[in-house]
């Protein structure tokens, strides 16, 4: 029986030597995404950034988000596949040029989903934005509980075909928030079956007004 006791208590050691720096790394990352949400809320409320107008702050009740959830932080499969140049219909008539620069594949629910990624054609001759891409989705909340517009998220050039994808990360954009703005519409074939549950809900009070 000593021995058995020494054996249960020398696997619980190795257990919670395990767990205990994933419960970290766990936190951590949800901290740094509730930090990244409030860096958002308050450029949005700074009338220095130029994104909104002082009316537009003044009736602003909030942004809303779904919970940070780990299991939206998944891994990915890039492939590379260049298009032809086209332009993207947005929600004006403003026509920015984009391309195709490939696909990401990812599975969730057993499923296997893809999402075509794209390249500003505009923004790539500026060096901030050189490896700057850009995936515009709709997911099985659009309209619901997320914006009906679709959602963005940002990516990287990657130098790897292992890549993450973290929806967590995903918003709005800034049509949501303000009738001024022009804003990509994500194209059909990145609209995702599955619900999305994670990043930017629509703001608070939007679905009342609307």
């Amino acid at each position: 029986m000593k021995h058995l006791n020494n054996s249960i208590s020398k696997y619980l050691v190795v257990l919670i030597a395990f767990l205990i720096p994933s419960v970290f790394l766990c936190q951590s990352y949800k901290d740094s995404i509730i930090e990244l949400r409030v860096k958002h809320m308050g450029e949005l409320m700074d009338t220095s950034k130029h994104i909104l107008n002082q009316t537009e702050i003044d009736h602003f009740e909030g942004l809303a988000y779904f919970e940070v959830d780990t299991s939206y932080r998944i891994a990915g499969i890039f492939t590379k596949s260049v298009g032809k140049k086209f332009k993207m219909p947005t929600s004006t008539d403003r026509l920015p040029v984009y391309r195709r620069y490939g696909y990401i594949e990812f599975e969730m629910g057993g499923r296997v989903y893809r999402l075509t990624v794209y390249q500003n054609m505009a923004l790539k001759k500026k060096k901030e934005y050189k490896k700057y891409l850009f995936i515009p989705f709709r997911d099985a909340t659009t309209g619901k509980e997320s914006y009906g517009g679709g959602r963005y998220l940002d990516f990287q050039i990657p130098t790897k075909k292992n890549v993450p994808l973290d929806f967590n990360r995903v918003y709005n954009p800034y049509c949501v928030y303000s009738y001024r703005y022009s804003c990509p519409i994500p194209p059909e074939e990145n609209t995702l079956t599955v619900p999305i549950k994670a990043g930017e809900k629509v703001p608070v009070g939007y679905l009342k007004e609307h």
